[in-house]
């Protein structure tokens, strides 16, 4: 279990467990985050706690699931989710989701689709980062195109894509990652 006294690696294990993903792979992943989580502790949650800590981002979705707000990520050089790293006062992983959608979407207000995540994915980060993984924890919103959006400090531009024609520059993963997340909410999970 969590360390004592750490209410966020608390609520990132109820989290965790309260989750139950339809793909097996996704199950599996999720047993090993909740390993990392009971292992680490409040650590697991932190950039300082060591060079892999868990991260939450978030797929700020179209209201008719066509299409996806992307950043582009100043330091990855590459269009992603919004979403980054847990920080101190963020009561957990839903709270940091939130806050970075707001932070990296302009947006004036997000709203998560729900307090569980949609999906999971640990990725290793290049040089020009100082961790060395990040083991990143999904969440979905969903919002209107034509509501406002503004480009944060972190990145270069803020945009909708179409699901279908998402720009050159993403991850080859993310394709799969955004199909998880239309999946879970077109079946209300």
């Amino acid at each position: 279990m969590a360390a004592p006294g750490s209410p966020r690696a608390a609520d990132a294990a109820a989290t965790l467990r309260d989750w139950r993903p339809a793909d097996p792979d996704q199950e599996g992943l999720r047993a090993e985050y909740l390993a990392f989580v009971d292992a680490r502790g409040e650590d697991a949650l932190r950039r300082a706690g060591g060079p892999e800590h868990l991260t939450a981002s978030t797929f700020i979705l179209s209201t008719d699931l066509t299409h996806v707000l992307l950043a582009l990520h100043r330091k990855a050089r590459a269009w992603l989710q919004v979403g980054g790293h847990v920080e101190d006062d963020d009561a957990g992983l839903a709270a940091a989701a939130r806050r970075e959608a707001l932070e990296e979407s302009g947006l004036a207000d997000v709203t998560l689709w729900r307090e569980l995540p949609v999906e999971l994915d640990r990725h290793a980060l290049g040089e020009r980062f100082a961790c060395r993984a990040h083991w990143d924890v999904g969440f979905v919103a969903l919002a209107g195109r034509d509501e406002a959006i503004a480009v944060s400090d972190e990145s270069d531009d803020v945009a909708w894509w179409p699901l279908d024609a998402l720009p050159a520059d993403t991850p080859p993963d993310l394709p799969i990652r955004l199909a998880r997340a239309v999946a879970a909410v077109r079946a209300g999970r």
